[in-house]
């Protein structure tokens, strides 16, 4: 279908879709007012400047990263002074911003400006078209402490070299075999949130979520056992606090802890300092066990193996094994931690928002168990590979869910050479220069009513539906007739739904995820009924590598 003015409505802050909201009407008309002519803006000269009319102000304002010719938020200074938008998560004012600036718009607050691209065919030139000329720009500055030289923060160079090795790692027959890991990690979950049933207490659901995702990673990736179901260890707090400290220093403004001292003086700096020992200690005696009784293997021959047979089967004895590959122990512990970040926080949150909306949705809920019912034959709903392929609604819930409240909700990217991006929704093309950061806003480009019939909704069913919208010139729209894999990606919508990020550099986990999610989904939907012990809109968000909730998310269960 095409979008029409009726489509067109905002998601209000921190609330679930569909819910009111004071600010409703508002962003609602806001949204469907006519675009400024977009030639008639000629960018700014100063911050909410607008460049005179003659050729000295255009070349002076040229000296400015702003000088692009996309809007500048001129109220951002005052925004800031607003508690609302101070306490809302950093993603829920760049929608704002977006809807009354553009699919490009330069945000500004003091001295450090970035790019916001919301806008699908502009991702799809950062991504795919000219994905040579972006690097992971302050990423890499911001997570280099935590994941050195691994896959997300690495350059171009060491990225080239890696991403070919670790994306073997995750070939057809070790994700196969991991399935068994997901179904027995979901049923030790499943086993301890039947005691809550018992006793009729209320569960804090997220946190239950996150502990048995680090259970799968740490056994996937290290063949560790975390056991962070049944209690805290202290290396489990360690990890835990590593993951938090990812999460602030990728959101935090002024990166404090590269001042000298202050990983002494400042706390949280000084704790990260010696959690970071701790998990980089018991990693270099897992990488230096594991290359002591390296086993050189081609990767045909693993990719025969049957895993079932193999008692250590994680990715780091891949890697280790793998014949033609000689990576360092050092770029080994890169790898790894990277893995264990991106791999943990992902699946968590995806399940957690997922159960949230399901909860509200009960209906949805149970068509999908009785899909389940019918493509499942473990009696517990453990699927396996090929089922997981028949649960087309229980998929589709969570690319859903993933897109509602995407993982991540921002991505970063750095210009290394002049880039134009195309007209697209913007109406004028837009020239990045060389050394711009740039936010790619997930959110923003998952929640458009310009990308999306009826965006709010939490519908499952959309993905099936082809839709499209003139008015973003070069855009293709959603089709479904393009779908492959597991879950919609950028192919089929065209940049729109970019969970997983898109082009050469998305995840190369986004298989282990979604095997990971939907058979813990399957195998929860299965057993349980969930009812939110609280409001809907009591759930906040808070932002960091992921959406999680402010306080938790309580929930009600009962046995099906």
């Amino acid at each position: 279908m095409r979008a029409t003015p009726s489509t067109l409505r905002t998601p209000s802050r921190a609330r679930a879709p569909g819910a009111a909201n004071s600010r409703g009407s508002t962003a609602r008309a806001r949204a469907i007012q006519p675009p400024k002519a977009p030639d008639a803006y000629r960018g700014a000269l100063f911050p909410g400047v607008e460049v005179p009319d003659n050729d000295l102000a255009r070349s002076f304002s040229a000296l400015f990263p702003w000088g692009n010719g996309a809007r500048v938020t001129e109220k951002v200074l005052g925004d800031l002074l607003k508690p609302e938008v101070r306490a809302a998560p950093l993603f829920v004012p760049l929608y704002d911003y977006y809807r009354e600036y553009g699919g490009v718009y330069n945000l500004g607050a003091g001295p450090k400006w970035f790019v916001v691209v919301s806008d699908p065919v502009a991702v799809r030139t950062m991504f795919k078209d000219q994905a040579d000329s972006f690097s992971k720009g302050i990423l890499t500055d911001i997570m280099e402490p935590i994941m050195g030289d691994g896959l997300i923060p690495a350059n171009k160079e060491i990225w080239a070299k890696r991403r070919p090795v670790i994306g073997a790692g995750f070939h057809g027959a070790w994700l196969k075999h991991m399935c068994n890991l997901f179904g027995a990690s979901a049923m030790r979950l499943a086993d301890k949130l039947d005691t809550f049933v018992e006793s009729e207490k209320t569960v804090e659901l997220e946190s239950e979520l996150y502990a048995m995702a680090l259970d799968v990673i740490g056994k996937a990736v290290f063949n560790y056992e975390f056991g962070a179901l049944k209690q805290e260890t202290p290396i489990i707090k360690a990890v835990y606090r590593v993951l938090r400290e990812s999460e602030h220093r990728s959101t935090f403004p002024l990166q404090y802890w590269q001042i000298p001292g202050a990983m002494e003086l400042v706390p949280r700096q000084k704790q990260f300092k010696e959690d970071m020992k701790m998990v980089n200690d018991e990693l270099s005696v897992l990488i230096n066990n594991a290359i002591a009784s390296r086993n050189e293997t081609g990767l045909e021959e693993m990719e025969r193996r049957d895993y079932s047979n193999v008692e250590d089967a994680s990715l780091l004895r891949f890697l280790v094994d793998i014949r033609g590959d000689e990576a360092t122990s050092t770029q080994l512990r890169d790898d790894l931690m990277t893995m264990l970040i991106a791999g943990h926080e992902t699946t968590a949150a995806v399940l957690t928002w997922t159960l949230y909306l399901l909860a509200q949705h009960p209906e949805i809920a149970d068509d999908a168990v009785a899909e389940i019912n019918a493509c499942v034959e473990n009696a517990d709903g453990i699927p396996t590979p090929e089922e997981v392929r028949k649960l087309e609604k229980v998929r589709m819930i969570l690319a859903e869910g993933m897109r509602l409240y995407p993982a991540p909700p921002i991505l970063i990217r750095r210009a290394i050479k002049d880039v134009t991006l195309p007209r697209g929704g913007n109406g004028k093309e837009i020239t990045l220069k060389a050394g711009t950061d740039c936010f790619i806003a997930v959110w923003n480009l998952h929640r458009s009513p310009d990308l999306w019939e009826d965006p709010e909704k939490f519908d499952p069913s959309r993905f099936s539906r082809r839709f499209e919208n003139p008015a973003i010139e070069g855009w293709g729209g959603l089709n479904p007739e393009l779908m492959t894999g597991l879950y919609p990606n950028e192919q089929c919508t065209d940049f729109s739904y970019v969970p997983f990020g898109g082009g050469q550099r998305r995840c190369a986990g986004d298989q282990f995820a979604m095997l990971e999610a939907v058979t813990a989904l399957s195998v929860l939907l299965k057993k349980f009924k969930f009812e939110l012990a609280c409001e809907p809109g009591e759930v906040e968000m808070i932002t960091g590598a992921t959406i999680h909730t402010k306080k938790g998310l309580p929930m009600k269960l009962k046995r099906r």
